[in-house]
């Protein structure tokens, strides 16, 4: 059996069949319990999950059905210790057993891990294929069918921060393999998606300038000089003005880091001013 989060939530029979999920309550338990796979989850993460400060009088007890509802529906068998169950009991509270392999967001994680270990070491084509992978797990945004308690919403935050982290450290193995410009229809929807990011802009503006398309890099650095304008009154940092005086005048620049360029083991400004 496997468990998606990343997207909207799923269960996975071994012959591939998608189980039904159970109500939005029991799902929102069993998502609960996965993002904490093999680690005991109390009875007052439950509570804080489901009603936050305010939880009715019959709170525990309503767990607890919630409980047995989502035991039933992993197995068929309700019974708290019976013999392939994946939800038990434990003193202090439940525990779901499941290999961190059968979790999407465990294998992201491993994933990302990988492939900033590979990149740090300079396999930037394994890396690139690591993140790639992890990347590729994505189905939308965490937990999209569930509805999300101060506990999950957290790790949603978590996981969609390190998307973005896998997404920087993905493209800076392509940089160093001297294909940044096969990125730029992805470059374009991330800049879309991510419009205050202005690292995405600078990789966008690096890579259409190292393609050859000049007017287009201006064009993307105008782009960002008017949207950190109107949402937050700012100019573009130090590094997008540097991308900028280099498309316009690339022979007058060092090809190298620019000014706040610096040794670091992921450089990802760098990565746009020596692309």
């Amino acid at each position: 059996m496997r468990f998606n989060l990343m997207g909207p939530f799923q269960i996975i029979a071994d012959d591939g069949q998608v189980l039904p999920a159970g109500t939005p309550k029991v799902s929102q338990i069993l998502a609960l319990l996965l993002t904490h796979a093999n680690d005991l989850v109390t009875p007052d993460t439950f509570i804080q999950e489901l009603w936050q400060h305010s939880p009715p009088r019959s709170a525990l007890n309503t767990v607890q059905t919630y409980v047995h509802h989502a035991r039933r529906l992993l197995t068929g068998d309700a019974r708290p210790d019976s013999e392939h169950s994946l939800l038990t009991t434990r003193f202090g509270g439940y525990t779901m057993n499941v290999e961190d392999s059968a979790i999407d967001i465990k294998v992201f994680e491993r994933l990302v891990t990988q492939g900033k270990d590979e990149l740090r070491d300079g396999r930037y084509e394994a890396a690139a294929d690591s993140l790639a992978l992890g990347l590729a797990l994505w189905r939308g945004p965490v937990l999209s069918n569930v509805p999300t308690g101060d506990v999950l919403a957290g790790r949603v935050v978590h996981l969609e921060e390190l998307r973005i982290r896998a997404l920087e450290l993905r493209i800076e193995a392509m940089r160093r393999l001297g294909r940044l410009r096969e990125l730029v229809p992805e470059l374009r929807t991330l800049v879309h998606d991510y419009p205050l990011n202005e690292w995405f802009h600078g990789q966008l503006i690096a890579a259409l300038h190292q393609a050859g398309r000049r007017a287009e890099a201006l064009d993307a650095y105008r782009k960002v000089r008017q949207i950190l304008r109107e949402e937050l009154g700012l100019e573009p940092s130090p590094d997008i003005q540097w991308l900028h005086q280099r498309v316009l005048s690339p022979s007058r620049l060092p090809a190298g880091p620019g000014p706040h360029g610096g040794a670091v083991v992921v450089p990802l400004w760098e990565s746009a001013r020596t692309g």
